[in-house]
């Protein structure tokens, strides 16, 4: 990609004209390629996408409790969220990679894409300051907020839920398999709840994995 490529995917996509060209290059840039990666970048954008919903959230659901808060910030500001955003709007194709990576397919990887969601996030904050942050965020975020008509809750919170409903004791998650280069892990974990079932899944690290069996396991429960 050229530098001229990627200030045009700016300018339309994050709706910013980049004073830096050089900080969202570095945004699309996984710790594979060098050490001038994306990964402070991401840093500073987790925490400034965290602000811009918490702050939305509030100022949207005046009424609501905290608790109620909670539930819909964790379901807006989750990995899952930012890979679905960062594949909307095309970072993929921007992503710099090592070959290894490259080869590995580690651009398809939830925790890559979102990662590089917020570093572009992060970027555009210190290049066009909270403002430019904010005006991405809900312009990308705006369907997924507007739909939330109930707190949205954790696939685990809701099959704890479900156990404690049925008398049962918590589900228990064990890994099964763990394999893959160290920059693209795949875990595979087993969650089971006496009496009722159990089911396993599969994701890039630990939490995606637990996250993806109980889903599996409330589908087949519910």
């Amino acid at each position: 990609m050229s530098k001229d490529e990627l200030a045009g995917w700016i300018a339309t996509v994050l709706a910013h004209d980049p004073a830096d060209p050089r900080l969202f290059a570095r945004a699309l840039t996984h710790s594979s390629h060098g050490d001038a990666n994306y990964e402070r970048l991401e840093f500073l954008g987790d925490r400034v996408l965290g602000l811009a919903i918490a702050d939305w959230l509030y100022e949207r659901y005046a009424d609501e409790a905290e608790g109620k808060l909670a539930h819909r910030f964790n379901g807006l500001v989750s990995r899952e969220v930012c890979a679905e955003i960062g594949r909307d709007i095309g970072v993929q194709r921007w992503l710099k990679l090592g070959r290894q990576a490259l080869d590995d397919g580690v651009f398809e990887s939830d925790n890559v894409v979102g990662d590089a969601v917020e570093a572009l996030i992060g970027a555009l904050y210190i290049d066009g300051g909270m403002e430019a942050a904010r005006r991405f965020i809900r312009a990308q975020w705006a369907e997924r907020i507007d739909g939330q008509r109930q707190p949205p809750k954790h696939p685990k919170a809701r099959l704890q839920e479900l156990a404690a409903a049925k008398n049962r004791k918590p589900p228990a998650y064990t890994i099964v398999d763990r394999s893959g280069p160290d920059h693209r892990p795949r875990f595979t974990i087993k969650v089971s709840v006496n009496g009722m079932g159990e089911a396993e899944g599969t994701g890039t690290s630990r939490q995606e994995a637990e996250t993806v069996a109980a889903k599996t396991l409330l589908e087949k429960l519910t």
